[in-house]
């Protein structure tokens, strides 16, 4: 193992995941729909946010510590769904609960996850976790899925609402997606390349959808997975749906994409918990606005009434400070958490967590203040937000 505290930032821990997963995988995280313009303005739109700096101000005693929804956290950051997380890395979604449980920060499994939510049950000594779900055709298995998580102790349901459809990834398309993937020439030649990566994979039984393989009736090979996946995410959704799964969960519900006023007024009123700005990564509409940009409305319509946070292009602790400052209770790191996991496994996840809270930490004192929950606004220049 590496000296990672010659990792610095989140752009090192890239740079490695994308020599050592397998390129589909490694595209798979690390691309956007379409012309890919709203995946990168995720991460751009931050920069153009600057910063107050303050000087003589006592920066003794700060506190990052805040909650999420009620639970306790180290910093106002969770792990964020994403799916086929266990091909970065073998059995990656138990590598990033357990490094989520570690810090003190909240982890969220996939629908779509390789590892299954038995799986991180029984690898975290049942620690809490978060669940997203997306909304299938067949209802008893959506029934049964809810069920499972209740079992698994999921303590908090995040429905993500933006994938009715699924937005057009020309780079998924062109590698030809599959986990595991195909053993075609163009893939052989690949994974020999990727020989610690190929190594994790043959000391591990998880290779597929851990949550759907053996639980959704009519899936009992890879095919007939491929095909029932295809045909299986719902564009009726509705809002009809939403209050269905709130009284079936029982429990904490978060909704996950939103992106305008009037849909984060009817997240409001549907009594979910919280809400996240997002637009899925840059990876559905292409075209739609930044997350960051999109927060500030959304944060002054309803932000009273429902936790607001965002996730989409935050590669840093600047970030999150700054999404804090523009009114969002929480924040979700997504390709950030995945960088970290491909480079270096759990290590990696931790890696990237401590560069986060500690780039976090450091500006917030540099901006004059001491705890979290005191940053607002006038930390930033008027006129670049």
């Amino acid at each position: 193992m590496p000296d990672l505290s010659k990792i610095t930032n989140i752009e090192d821990l890239r740079v490695i995941a994308k020599r050592r997963v397998p390129k589909m995988f490694y595209d798979y995280a690390d691309s956007g729909a379409w012309t890919e313009g709203t995946y990168r303005a995720n991460e751009s739109d931050f920069q153009k946010i600057k910063l107050r700096q303050r000087v003589a101000v006592n920066m003794e005693g700060r506190s990052l510590r805040t909650t999420m929804v009620g639970q306790e956290t180290a910093m106002p950051v969770a792990i964020a769904p994403t799916g086929l997380t266990g091909m970065q890395h073998a059995d990656g979604e138990i590598l990033g609960a357990r490094a989520a449980k570690a810090f003190g920060i909240p982890f969220t499994l996939s629908t779509m996850s390789i590892c299954s939510l038995e799986d991180i049950a029984e690898n975290t000594g049942r620690h809490p976790f978060w669940f997203q779900l997306y909304v299938m055709r067949d209802r008893d298995f959506i029934e049964r899925l809810i069920e499972r998580a209740k079992a698994a102790n999921v303590t908090a349901l995040q429905l993500t609402l933006d994938l009715q459809i699924l937005g057009q990834r020309h780079k998924d398309i062109k590698n030809g997606l599959t986990a595991p993937p195909k053993p075609t020439l163009k893939n052989l030649i690949n994974l020999a390349t990727k020989p610690r990566w190929c190594m994790g994979m043959l000391g591990t039984k998880r290779r597929t959808f851990g949550n759907i393989a053996g639980h959704a009736k009519g899936v009992k090979d890879l095919s007939s997975l491929s095909s029932w996946t295809a045909e299986q995410f719902d564009p009726a959704l509705s809002w009809a749906d939403v209050e269905w799964i709130k009284k079936l969960w029982g429990g904490k519900l978060i909704l996950k994409g939103i992106m305008d006023v009037e849909d984060a007024r009817l997240a409001a009123s549907s009594g979910a918990d919280a809400l996240i700005v997002s637009n899925h990564g840059g990876r559905q509409l292409d075209g739609a606005p930044s997350s960051i940009a999109a927060l500030p409305a959304i944060v002054d319509a309803v932000g009273s009434e429902i936790e607001v946070w965002m996730d989409g292009g935050i590669r840093s602790g600047q970030d999150v400070l700054k999404a804090r400052a523009l009114g969002a209770r929480g924040t979700l790191i997504g390709r950030s958490f995945l960088y970290g996991l491909g480079a270096f496994g759990q290590e990696g996840v931790t890696r990237a967590l401590q560069i986060i809270q500690k780039e976090l930490d450091i500006t917030m004192a540099f901006c004059g203040r001491t705890n979290i929950d005191e940053v607002d606004s006038s930390i930033l220049l008027p006129g670049t937000f």
